[in-house]
């Protein structure tokens, strides 16, 4: 424990020697006139708020067609308030679960707890701070196009910057004329930004399927991920990453070739296997196959689970995981959208959600990368126009590009629909209950059993919003902190 809070406050020490720093910078830059020129103001003490009409004519044309835009609008509201309950709910059972179940995992350094590229490490500093800054434009932009559509004026756009760093972007509109606007169109302009994210998210993914398809493996032969401890595989010597090139003298050509050729064995026979280890030494090495059936039930899978699958007593079983193509890498990535994907449309449709989540996790468990630099060396353009003009390492640069757009977009999106002040999704939930009080309002006053004044209303939105932004907040807190105690 105190080697743990030794690295966080050595870490926090850092952080609050460059705010302290930059701090001084903007207070020189504020007395001497230079963000007055630079038309930016000091917000928050250190946080510089950059001014620009750039875009504003650009905006202007692209918000014509105001009633396609407002369309838009609505289909973003639903998406962002079927979103904001579902990330309520998720911090609801984060919260839950800590305190339920408190993490006896080493807690996260400072440097982990924020999502600044270059100073999280699972977020690199070139394409975190490219995608964030795109991002950032593309939600402020989805704000400006409604903000129009409605009929309200965007002052200017901006960024605000931490020294370097880009914290976000905003479009400034004529505040009067926002909270003058009818309440729907409001939410509409609230709710366009974070859809905005994940619609540019979306499609990001349709494009990482794009590239999937322009990629081939340079080997036919399946590699393993994972080798399970004292299980055949372990004893004879295999290692993660190992290709499978050989058993018993018969080529092992893809999954299926492995599937297929390990049908002949039973638990207990003894194989001889060439394997090509990552390093791109070739071994021969002597396996003894155990029973697969045993295997699970072990792990605590019920005899009918296992009858379901096709899984028998005296299956044999090498005892690797994740043993995949040469092409797992990039189909990892495209899920859904690979062309390589076994499922039909429906099946795509149901697992689309699943695989946006898991996503969101590919940095954490591969340190700051997308893919394992093992299987991208797997690799090899295919055949055609792309793979042939953009080349190995150009196709590799759009599949990072898109990635860290689609994460950032996600992330985004997401973290700006927590029903908290000063998040979108904070605005949305007042305005989504002062609606739902008028609605109950319009029914008592039909039936003729009650009447709710509107400054009542006024009053249980704003006491509502407020609540709910200190809990979810405190419920926030309480999963960060809780690990360092």
């Amino acid at each position: 424990m105190d080697g743990a809070w030794g690295s966080v406050e050595a870490d926090w020490k850092v952080v609050l020697i460059f705010i302290f720093a930059w701090y001084l910078m903007l207070r020189v830059w504020e007395r001497n006139g230079t963000l007055d020129r630079w038309n930016a103001t000091r917000v928050f003490g250190v946080v510089l708020m950059v001014r620009s009409n750039w875009g504003l004519k650009t905006l202007d044309r692209i918000a014509r067609p105001r009633r396609f835009w407002r369309i838009y609008g609505e289909v973003a509201l639903w998406v962002c308030l079927f979103s904001m309950f579902l990330v309520a709910l998720m911090m609801i059972l984060a919260f839950v679960t800590t305190l339920l179940y408190p993490p006896t995992a080493s807690p996260p350094t400072a440097s982990e707890l924020v999502a600044i590229p270059g100073i999280n490490p699972m977020i690199p500093l070139g394409w975190g701070a490219m995608a964030f800054i795109i991002a950032l434009v593309i939600h402020e932009f989805g704000h400006g196009l409604l903000a129009r559509a409605h009929g309200m004026r965007i002052r200017s756009f901006g960024l605000l910057q931490l020294g370097p760093l880009p914290l976000g972007a905003f479009a400034e509109p004529q505040y009067q004329e926002l909270h003058k606007a009818p309440r729907k169109e409001r939410m509409r302009m609230f709710a366009a930004g974070p859809a905005t994210n994940l619609f540019a998210a979306f499609i990001c993914l349709i494009l990482l399927g794009g590239l999937a398809a322009n990629f081939t493996s340079t080997s036919e032969n399946p590699h393993v991920r994972g080798v399970i401890k004292d299980a055949g595989a372990d004893d004879a010597g295999m290692q993660p990453w190992d290709t499978i090139l050989q058993i018993d003298g018969e080529e092992v050509d893809g999954v299926e070739g492995f599937q297929t050729i390990l049908q002949k064995y039973q638990a207990n026979d003894t194989i001889i296997v060439d394997v090509k280890h990552e390093n791109g030494s070739l071994e021969s090495i002597e396996l003894l196959l155990s029973d697969k059936y045993d295997y699970y039930i072990e792990l605590g899978w019920s005899p009918t689970n296992l009858e379901t699958l096709g899984i028998k007593q005296g299956d044999a079983f090498v005892g690797v995981e994740g043993i995949v193509e040469g092409t797992a890498g990039i189909d990892r990535l495209a899920g859904p959208f690979s062309p390589r994907f076994e499922g039909g449309v429906l099946i795509q449709v149901v697992y689309t959600p699943v695989h946006v989540v898991n996503m969101m996790i590919i940095p954490f468990e591969l340190q700051g990368v997308s893919m394992y630099p093992v299987e991208e060396a797997m690799l090899a353009p295919a055949e055609g126009i792309l793979g042939e003009t953009l080349g190995l390492n150009g196709l590799l640069f759009f599949v990072n590009f898109f990635f860290w757009l689609m994460w950032v977009n996600i992330l985004l999106g997401f973290t700006n629909l927590i029903p908290m002040v000063p998040f979108d999704g904070g605005h949305l939930f007042k305005d989504w209950i002062k609606g739902t009080l008028n609605r109950v309002k319009r029914i008592g006053k039909k039936t003729k059993l009650w009447d709710i004044h509107p400054m009542w209303i006024d009053h249980i939105s704003n006491k509502a919003s407020s609540l709910s932004s200190v809990v979810l907040l405190i419920m926030l807190l309480f999963v960060l902190v809780i690990p360092y105690f």
